[in-house]
């Protein structure tokens, strides 16, 4: 997951440095920072020691990953990328959600907790 949003964050990253886009610096600076925090996300939930926090990080990534997908929308209307370049994002990020989705499934079911669980 990790990788994927990598990915795409540095394919935002190029659109921002090699369209219009990198003189509209206020949604530069948002989709950047929403493609980064879904990656940050991910790494930070990793890194806690429970699979609360893990769960509770992944869930602010897949938010992040829904407000990337919505910005580059903003970003096609802005006519700053192609309808053939917009095609791909929507797509890839859906996918990506599935897999944080699917994670954080996987998470709930999974009889560890890690460092720091809540005691019943």
């Amino acid at each position: 997951m990790w990788q994927e949003a990598r990915r795409l964050s540095k394919i935002i990253i190029e659109i921002t440095k090699t369209s219009d886009l990198k003189t509209d610096f206020k949604l530069n600076s948002q989709i950047k920072s929403a493609a980064g925090s879904v990656m940050d996300n991910i790494a930070e939930g990793f890194e806690r020691d429970g699979n609360l926090e893990f769960r509770q990080f992944l869930s602010i990534a897949k938010g992040s990953s829904g407000k990337t997908r919505s910005q580059c929308y903003r970003v096609f209307d802005a006519e700053y990328i192609t309808e053939e370049k917009l095609s791909e994002f929507p797509k890839d990020y859906e996918q990506l959600n599935q897999k944080i989705a699917n994670f954080i499934n996987y998470l709930n079911k999974n009889d560890f907790k890690g460092n720091k669980f809540k005691s019943s």
